[in-house]
């Protein structure tokens, strides 16, 4: 699966983006999804998973309470809605695809299989 994330921008800390992930493929339904990011100089990080039926959501502690993910089978498309902005939040965030990935490990990137080329977020404080 070939996967195109967009949406990314500059905003004001407070305001919102939207996050798109587009997937190329017949089988989107079958992988379950996450959102990683990587601020400059620093590791990428788990932010957000969804499982394939879109039953079971995961979230990065810091996070948890913002940002609202969602996927649209149907469409092929994965979304990560992100409110009360923070400068912190800066950073190119990856959407990426994987099979079968154990409850516990959806926070590894190691287990995803598949990513997108990465949008870049800026909040400005």
């Amino acid at each position: 699966v070939q996967l195109q994330a967009y949406g990314g921008g500059l905003v004001q800390a407070g305001g919102y983006l939207r996050l798109s992930c587009a997937a190329s493929g017949r089988s989107f339904g079958s992988y379950d999804m996450g959102w990683f990011r990587q601020a400059p100089g620093k590791e990428r990080e788990f932010v957000a998973a969804i499982s394939w039926s879109g039953g079971t959501t995961y979230f990065a502690d810091s996070v948890k309470g913002r940002f609202i993910i969602s996927r649209e089978n149907a469409k092929n498309t994965m979304y990560l809605q992100m409110n009360s902005l923070k400068p912190e939040d800066t950073a190119v965030y990856y959407c990426a695809a994987g099979l079968n990935i154990a409850t516990m490990r959806v926070l590894i990137d190691n287990e995803y299989n598949y990513w997108g080329q990465g949008t870049k977020v800026t909040v400005s404080s």
